[in-house]
């Protein structure tokens, strides 16, 4: 079997259905297996799952195991000779896995392969290549400067080495996994990715940014920027610290008052809903029930690139391919006040996310 995407949930029940559906287009055409490890979400992910899914592996945990954990349980099962780690709140295109696991099939000693991030809104995430956040890399971030945090020696489009990648999307061999034992499970979330990046840089393998192919990652539904997430962003970059540097005063220091600010003044963000002047449909058909819970006049249109300023984009994906809307949401005029949401094959809700740093919106008919 050529690949295993292992894919942790918790509580995005929506968000898991349209990734599924995704990546279930983009391994029809090859041997791969799709394993869910389910963190006891309180929705009815691991319903749907069943449901709709009944080729997917799930296993169902009864207590949320945290994000290193759970995905290495996911990886002891996997029969893949490479493995996907994918956050549930992701779209890949048909062509996403084909391409990257050809390109790393090509290269000697492989380690992570990446791939370029977009958020809801087609922008680039710069979190897609990073750089290993060295004790002055890390004071400088955490002072507000990041030129050197951002793995910036290659554009957003470029091919080439990078050193760390997020966990939203890490391409690999099983073996390579193996070697350095995973994800550190002393992470219950945020740091691992850059941990085992790190763990697989210092076992002399070769990892690459492939900024040729792109993924939806709605990264606001799955992880709030709240005081919670600084608390244990902070605390993981300690624990990182202690494990691969020696320890540093002043970066402690700056931890200690980065989580304290964190307590004072961090507010989840809330959904943020947006008044359009305009709805457009991106449809071969005329979906009344679209229509109909918006309660708006909505233009069912072909093309985009006809599609008027301020306008929310509808795609149904019962018309059009999942690389495709990732290429038009790309590759939109930024200037025109386009929102995006997608309506999932043969499903009764749309969703999508104006920003990257809050809740994504599902509606649902």
């Amino acid at each position: 079997m050529q690949l295993s995407v292992i894919i942790l949930n918790y509580n995005v029940r929506y968000f898991l259905e349209l990734c599924l559906q995704s990546v279930e287009a983009a391994i029809k055409d090859f041997e791969a297996e799709i394993i869910v490890v389910d963190n006891n979400s309180h929705d009815d992910s691991c319903k749907m799952v069943k449901a709709n899914f009944p080729n997917v592996k799930l296993i169902e945990n009864k207590e949320n195991l945290g994000f290193s954990k759970g995905n290495n349980i996911g990886v002891k099962l996997a029969k893949g000779e490479f493995v996907c780690i994918l956050n549930p709140d992701t779209v890949v295109g048909e062509n996403t896995f084909k391409t990257l696991l050809s390109f790393a099939k090509m290269q000697d000693n492989v380690g992570i392969v990446g791939c370029k991030l977009i958020d809801g809104n087609g922008i680039f995430l710069p979190e897609s290549k990073r750089n290993v956040p060295i004790t002055k890399i890390a004071i400088q971030k955490a002072l507000g400067n990041d030129a050197h945090y951002y793995a910036n020696h290659l554009n957003e489009n470029e091919i080439g080495e990078t050193d760390v990648f997020v966990g939203a999307f890490m391409l690999l061999k099983k073996t390579v996994y193996n070697e350095v034992k995973g994800f550190d499970e002393d992470y219950f979330m945020y740091g691992e990715d850059i941990d085992l990046s790190y763990k697989i840089k210092k076992a002399g393998y070769k990892s690459y940014y492939y900024g040729k192919t792109s993924v939806i990652h709605y990264k606001g539904e799955s992880t709030l920027k709240d005081k919670t997430y600084a608390k244990r962003f902070y605390g993981a970059m300690q624990i990182f610290y202690k494990k691969h540097f020696k320890n540093n005063w002043c970066f402690d220091a700056l931890v200690f008052l980065g989580i304290q600010f964190a307590q004072w003044f961090g507010k989840t963000n809330s959904t943020k809903i947006l008044n359009f002047k305009n709805y457009a449909l991106v449809s071969n058909n005329n979906q009344e029930a679209v229509i109909k819970i918006l309660s708006k006049p909505v233009d069912v249109v072909l093309d985009i690139s006809k599609i008027k300023n301020n306008t929310q984009v509808i795609f149904d994906a019962n018309y059009i391919s999942y690389q495709t809307i990732i290429d038009e949401m790309e590759t939109s005029e930024k200037n025109k006040n386009l929102s995006f949401k997608i309506l999932p094959k043969n499903a009764n809700f749309i969703l999508g996310s104006h920003s990257s740093k809050s809740r994504g919106e599902v509606i649902r008919f």
